[in-house]
């Protein structure tokens, strides 16, 4: 990752695919009217990838979404995951199909194992290398893997992840896991990078976004780029979707970049992958 400019800026993954640098995330967004309007307003103001799963229960209407813009499907990268009830080798295969059913697409651009399941991953993740091989997903990653999680997957896959989609945000910068991903060249991808709210306030924070006259958030997800991390904040209102998008007319300095990075504390907002150890 190198120049941020724009909405459209991607990154090469390691399997020469181009992802989108930021997104859409949907979890917890009601289906229907509500998804398919979230996603509508992010298409029609740049957005072009968009990350739901089964377990969001709204690939309906993130589908819907998709068929009503007027953006040509090859031009959005559209992201699902396996929940934990469906993994294990035929069960994930069948997973997959009733999530492209639900999306009414033909194919996704990025599947994920969505949470590691011990005993399971490593059959999850063989059908998910078959849906590769197979073309019917043009790329292949986990989420919430920890460092002992996803060097265990990587002793054994036949294809590596290309994605480790995790919490990442100013109180969790996820170093150790960060510098495995870098040397093993999997990207890696940001849920809830503002902490479900919860860094708005964060005095550092907002006193760079004063010196910038930006919002918080917009400093958090610029802070995310600049460390080379894709991100997906939520929103289902007008306002904060294109507000979260206008991050590409200002940079952080290398002083601002470790003031954020500071505030570290590893602390999670969501479970610890660790459990499932």
């Amino acid at each position: 990752m190198t120049l941020i400019n724009s909405l459209q800026d991607t990154v090469t993954l390691h399997n020469g695919i181009k992802m989108p640098i930021f997104g859409l995330g949907v979890y917890k967004v009601d289906d229907g009217k509500t998804v398919v309007e979230s996603v509508k307003t992010a298409i029609n103001h740049g957005y072009r990838s968009i990350d739901t799963a089964s377990f969001y229960d709204n690939e309906i209407g993130v589908g819907q979404a998709i068929k009503e813009s007027d953006i040509a499907r090859e031009d959005i990268f559209v992201t699902s995951k396996v929940w934990n009830d469906e993994q294990g080798y035929e069960s994930t295969l069948q997973a997959f199909e009733r999530s492209l059913k639900k999306l009414d697409l033909e194919y996704l651009d990025l599947y994920l194992i969505h949470w590691p399941i011990k005993d399971t991953y490593k059959e999850t993740w063989r059908a998910l290398e078959k849906l590769y091989t197979d073309g019917r997903v043009r790329a292949i990653g986990v989420s919430n893997f920890n460092v002992n999680q996803l060097q265990d997957l990587l002793a054994d896959c036949n294809i590596k992840p290309v994605i480790n989609q995790v919490e990442f945000h100013p109180h969790l910068t996820q170093v150790e896991l960060r510098n495995l991903c870098k040397q093993e060249n999997i990207q890696l991808e940001a849920w809830s990078p503002l902490k479900r709210g919860r860094l708005l306030e964060e005095p550092t924070i907002l006193k760079i976004a004063k010196q910038y006259q930006k919002s918080a958030a917009q400093v958090i997800l610029r802070w995310d780029l600049q460390s080379q991390v894709i991100t997906i904040p939520k929103s289902i209102t007008k306002e904060r979707i294109i507000e979260n998008a206008d991050i590409f007319d200002f940079s952080l300095t290398d002083e601002d970049m470790e003031s954020i990075n500071q505030l570290n504390r590893n602390d999670r907002s969501g479970k610890d992958p660790a459990i499932y150890e």
